[in-house]
């Protein structure tokens, strides 16, 4: 299965009780439909998902799958710190219709877990019983685990995982895993402010939060790249790099859920322990924002 292209971390719409908004999931997805999007992240980490039980997630992905447009491919955020949980989850969405599961390295206790037997020997037994693909999910600002080129290179060898979101922000390490991994194994950034550079270096797409609120902008650098006009890709890169930084480090999801609002799509509220940003951050939010198509 190709990954390429863009698709969005899709932030989970709640109502201001707190639970879950299929209404706004439809909002969302049925304008995305609208978009050259490639598809869809549902319950990844800009999901809230460490907030969300499992039949919250099982009920999203059910939404999501049931307003998805026919061509966009659906990737499921499944991982769960025990292999147990992961299988069971990626189970599930496989039989919604799931064409991949991304999966976080387990990182609860880091101190056992930080050794890279027992992160390939997680991956591997997800993907040993897993009936979909499996994506590893690198995010080592949250886990606190750095995956080494040559784990992943071991991992790329297994023919249920077919590649890995890159979420470090590491432009180098993007390029080191690039190297280190077969033909076929797809890379994708998760960093929005690295896009254009990313791709440049052989990333086959990117999985971003930012392009729940500026899609248009995210497949303008895709499609500029694609078409080997990188001058254009970087014109569109720095465009968004002042909204980029602000969702991603300055204000996180609560900035991103405004930026949204701002832009004709559904943030509304976060889950309690994430707040609302203050007046003066939505200020300059909507500063940053400013003139970036949607």
């Amino acid at each position: 299965m190709k990954l390429q292209g863009i698709f969005p971390a899709i932030t989970t719409p709640f109502d201001h009780n707190g639970d879950l908004y299929k209404v706004k999931v439809q909002h969302n997805i049925e304008k995305w439909n609208r978009t050259g999007l490639a598809g869809y992240l549902v319950t990844g980490s800009t999901g809230e998902t460490p907030y969300l039980t499992a039949e919250e997630k099982i009920q999203l992905w059910e939404w999501a799958a049931q307003y998805a447009a026919s061509d966009k491919v659906l990737i499921a955020g499944s991982g769960a710190e025990s292999v147990r949980e992961s299988v069971k989850l990626t189970n599930r969405a496989a039989e919604l219709g799931y064409k991949a599961g991304l999966v976080l390295a387990p990182h609860y206790f880091r101190s056992m877990m930080s050794r890279m037997e027992t992160q390939i020997l997680f991956f591997r037994t997800v993907a040993d019983q897993a009936k979909i693909p499996i994506l590893l999910y690198h995010f080592p600002q949250v886990t606190g685990i750095d995956l080494t080129p040559d784990a992943v290179a071991t991992l790329a060898e297994h023919p249920n995982i077919i590649g890995m979101k890159d979420s470090s922000g590491n432009l180098e390490g993007t390029k080191r895993f690039i190297a280190a991994v077969k033909p076929g194994f797809q890379v994708l950034t998760g960093a929005a402010g690295l896009l254009a550079e990313s791709l440049a270096a052989g990333c086959s797409g990117a999985i971003l939060a930012l392009a729940n609120a500026v899609p248009y902008a995210c497949i303008s650098i895709y499609e500029a790249h694609r078409t080997r006009e990188f001058e254009a890709a970087m014109d569109w890169q720095n465009r968004i790099a002042c909204a980029s930084k602000l969702c991603a480090t300055t204000y996180g999801i609560p900035g991103l859920k405004y930026a949204m609002d701002l832009k004709g799509y559904y943030g509304g509220p976060t889950r309690l322990p994430l707040t609302v940003v203050t007046p003066d951050a939505k200020r300059e939010i909507e500063q940053g924002f400013e003139g970036i198509k949607s």
